[in-house]
């Protein structure tokens, strides 16, 4: 094995969402339900769940529902979110990669709904 193959390490920490959040523009880091979030143009975008362990993302239903059921033990809902169009990420389960894609989708849903 090369020593240039990257490592796919999973998990990630809410140090990983900070790095990859301040690289979107006119990402803020916030505060949303008590926890430590992320907005753009005051918006959210991105939040530590409450139970410390998940990240709160905004996803489309049709592809929330997709993840959810190709990798259950990384994404998944509770009651709360059910009509929402949000997603919990296990962060122990994913890695930075699949993390920056979750967090540039979600900026992207943001910022592509703003009219100015």
């Amino acid at each position: 094995m090369s020593v240039n193959k990257r490592k796919r390490t999973r998990g990630v920490t809410f140090e990983t969402v900070r790095e990859i959040a301040q690289t979107l523009p006119g990402a803020e880091e916030s505060t949303s339900y008590g926890t430590p979030a992320f907005k753009v143009k005051k918006k959210l975008f991105a939040r530590q769940h409450q139970d410390g362990e998940s990240l709160v993302i905004g996803v489309d239903f049709d592809e929330r529902d997709e993840m959810m059921k190709a990798a259950p033990e990384k994404f998944y809902i509770t009651d709360h979110y059910l009509n929402y169009p949000w997603m919990l990420v296990r962060m122990s389960k994913v890695n930075r990669d699949e993390l920056r894609d979750l967090l540039m989708g979600s900026w992207r849903r943001v910022i592509g709904k703003r009219k100015s």
